[in-house]
């Protein structure tokens, strides 16, 4: 199984965007809504006009187009619409900035702000009822590209994520999975669980089904961003790095990746 199901009020489906990006629509029983990081308007407006839905609240990981970009034509048709997002990232057209260690209310359910820079120096993730909304920190068998902060930052704030409660279902802003596997089994080619997880994969993007969301336990299992401490991690990266410390593995990794 790709996620541990729990009893929770709110329902969260994926609004597919450009090429890999996903909007994230969270209901609960009512026709009123919310959506995550719309860097698109076009396909969420289908959306909500198709069922129905008002929107009435918008909320943002960080700055970066592919998650903004929709934001000044979704307030055209519900402009009542209030905006939550990062006060240390340039996101315009706030209602509510909020930063590590407020809370916000989505339906009657209370969501912890975290502060996790590296991609972008203001970076936050939202998690409550279970789930967490991270952008483009954590992804499936991966992680986001290092561009305003630091690799120690996106180190801490990796670990920040994997100490969540291991059910916690992770909604990250791309369909990279595939992707990221091909970079983890290079990484870890002996690892079973990683290559059960590739075949689950393929099959689910055979049927053009999305991947996400994962879970914390899944991530800690497959996601060698998350396994720096690892003896088999450790190995794969020794040639690149002089240290073997937590932090100079998982850099090792990143640089890798990146040109990977």
């Amino acid at each position: 199984m790709l996620t541990d199901k729990k009893n929770s009020s709110l329902t969260v489906e994926s609004i597919p965007a450009f090429n890999d990006n996903y909007i994230w629509l969270i209901q609960n029983n009512s026709q009123s809504c919310a959506l995550v990081d719309p860097g698109e308007a076009a396909p969420a407006l289908l959306r909500l006009q198709q069922d129905n839905l008002e929107l009435e609240l918008i909320i943002i990981t960080h700055h970066h187009a592919d998650h903004v970009g929709g934001v000044a034509e979704l307030l055209r048709h519900y402009p009542k619409a209030q905006v939550i997002g990062p006060s240390n990232d340039p996101v315009l057209m706030l209602t509510h900035s909020v930063q590590g260690g407020d809370r916000i209310e989505i339906f009657g359910e209370t969501f912890l702000v975290m502060d996790v820079p590296g991609h972008t120096n203001g970076h936050i993730a939202y998690v409550g009822d279970g789930k967490l909304f991270c952008g483009d920190v954590l992804f499936s068998a991966g992680c986001g590209r290092v561009f305003e902060g630091t690799y120690e930052q996106m180190f801490d704030s990796l670990q920040k994520l994997a100490t969540l409660p291991q059910e916690t279902e992770v909604y990250c802003a791309h369909e990279y999975t595939s992707s990221n596997l091909s970079f983890a089994l290079a990484v870890e080619p002996d690892n079973e669980l990683l290559h059960n997880y590739r075949d689950e994969v393929n099959r689910l993007r055979a049927q053009e089904k999305p991947t996400i969301p994962t879970t914390i336990r899944q991530e800690k299992w497959i996601n060698p961003f998350l396994r720096c401490h690892e003896p088999s991690v450790m190995k794969a990266v020794s040639a690149r790095t002089n240290e073997l410390t937590e932090l100079s593995v998982f850099s090792a990794l990143r640089e890798w990746k990146n040109e990977f």
